[in-house]
């Protein structure tokens, strides 16, 4: 019996890691029932005291996640926009308070939720031909699940602007070279270096593990923690506008937007 609640979860227990595979066909995306999964999932893993490491990665060869299905947020409803920005929320601050080390083997494409999933883990792998962005304003919309606070604090202020304000798509070279992932790897390969990463967790003492894990996470979740209901009530209240509406319907009709900054 699987502990996922979902089949666009699925889980592996190698040893004292626990693979978590990004499974929802074409683009990994996540919704409103792999959101709780996630969180349910990590829950579990926390509960379990032989679990000591997790991977998380996509499905398929070209993407980790693309984030968040569009179609969700067509109709511009603020309340279901509510909804989801606390799906996010929930899933990856469980994800990111993770008992133990988590990391993320970025397979291909990890953009907007995708790459704020990667963000809420410990350590990215990324393999050669992985692409990474924050683009929601480009449809209108901003990252809600803690991309504009998280990639300030890996990359810096500027990066994090060039990523978020100005659409700037990055790849696994330039990832590490601002400090965005902290490995590249040939592809088809992350994932088997981040099971390797793994198993090194488990030579250490867990409790050591989880205690350094939380002192070294200090600085920033007291800088972060505040920011991140704020992250999403901005995200919920672009659904008053305009912009939102023509941003999300002119990415699904494969047209540009026409910002009426209104």
């Amino acid at each position: 019996m699987s502990i996922s609640t979902s089949d666009k979860l699925k889980v592996e227990i190698i040893d004292h890691t626990a693979l978590i595979t990004i499974d929802n066909p074409g683009a990994n995306t996540w919704d409103t029932e792999s959101l709780p999964a996630l969180a349910a999932l990590v829950e579990t893993l926390n509960a379990d005291k032989n679990i000591f490491a997790l991977v998380i990665t996509g499905q398929g060869e070209k993407f980790f996640s693309a984030g968040a299905d569009l179609n969700l947020f067509a109709d511009g409803d603020a309340n279901n926009a509510r909804q989801m920005a606390e799906f996010f929320g929930k899933g990856f601050e469980c994800l990111a308070d993770f008992r133990g080390v988590s990391i993320a083997a970025i397979n291909g494409f990890a953009m907007g939720g995708g790459l704020e999933a990667c963000l809420a883990c410990d350590i990215r792998i990324a393999e050669t031909q992985a692409q990474m962005a924050l683009p929601e304003p480009k449809v209108g919309l901003l990252p809600c699940a803690g991309g504009t606070q998280r990639l300030s604090w890996l990359v810096g202020e500027g990066w994090a602007k060039k990523m978020i304000l100005c659409g700037e798509r990055v790849n696994a070279e330039t990832a590490e070279r601002i400090g965005l992932v902290e490995e590249v790897v040939p592809a088809g390969t992350a994932k088997d270096r981040a099971l390797v990463l793994a198993a090194q967790v488990a030579q250490q003492s867990p409790i050591s593990v989880t205690y350094c894990k939380e002192l070294i996470h200090q600085a920033r979740d007291n800088a972060v923690g505040e920011a991140l209901p704020y992250e999403r009530q901005k995200f919920v209240d672009l659904f008053s506008t305009e912009d939102q509406r023509e941003g999300v319907n002119a990415f699904l009709e494969k047209r540009d937007p026409v910002w009426k900054n209104a």
